[in-house]
């Protein structure tokens, strides 16, 4: 009896260790990306409550280049495989920057007008829920959603594509409706899907450096649909 004894003694302490290392694995994820976010509004009001700065990067082509470059670090200058976890971090926060560029005019507007303003943080707030609700649904779900991946890639690039086209050629609200709606639907099941993806490759066994770079290459993901989701929330709030 001693040594099963022993031995599942020696087995829970194995797994407490694994329980606790997954819990600062996903508190280092999620703590980076709060940064991000927090970033990304501290960028918006600085640049939206100064005019010379707004009027700035709000000018063509600068505005567009504003608009393309995070997605062309993402694409580019965000690889997990190859760069280090301080090179990674540097691009995670350029990202987190040029988003907040691209959000000054909303926070001028909410400056200016109380109204939007509210709008503005319900937006915030519903985001916020929403993307709580989800992560925890993909952190204790025994649904394997590894399935959802290629649709749901494939639905964001589309959407990217028909953001763009809308962007240059604007069409009808409806239209742009129809993107907000199918917009958060892809990004809620690419968040729920994101963070049961995090809690599998967790391992104990990963070097520190490894551990580190794949965080980051989370919180990018992570951040990604939370910005998303809360874009997409505000384009309803503001048609009230």
């Amino acid at each position: 009896m001693e040594p099963s004894r022993f031995g599942s003694s020696a087995d829970t302490q194995t797994q407490q260790r694994v329980h606790d290392g997954l819990r600062k694995y996903m508190s280092s994820i999620y703590g980076r990306m709060a940064a991000g976010v927090l970033l990304t509004a501290l960028t918006a009001l600085a640049v939206g409550s100064s005019g010379p700065l707004l009027g700035f990067f709000m000018s063509s082509p600068i505005n567009l280049i504003v608009m393309f470059a995070p997605l062309a670090i993402v694409m580019f200058g965000f690889r997990p495989d190859r760069m280090s976890s301080g090179t990674l971090q540097l691009s995670f926060f350029g990202i987190s920057i040029l988003y907040g560029l691209s959000f000054a005019t909303i926070a001028a507007v909410a400056l200016s007008n109380p109204a939007f303003a509210m709008d503005v943080a319900r937006a915030f707030f519903i985001a916020t829920a929403m993307f709580g609700g989800l992560s925890i649904m993909g952190y204790t779900t025994k649904k394997d959603l590894s399935g959802m991946r290629t649709f749901l890639t494939m639905g964001i690039w589309g959407l990217v594509a028909a953001s763009v086209l809308n962007y240059f050629f604007p069409t009808t609200t409806m239209v742009s409706n129809v993107i907000a709606g199918v917009g958060i639907l892809l990004f809620s099941g690419m968040t729920v899907y994101q963070t049961q993806q995090m809690k599998q490759m967790y391992s104990p066994n990963t070097s520190p450096e490894m551990a580190s770079r794949l965080a980051w290459a989370a919180a990018l993901n992570l951040y990604i649909s939370f910005i998303a989701m809360f874009q997409y929330v505000l384009h309803f709030l503001n048609q009230r």
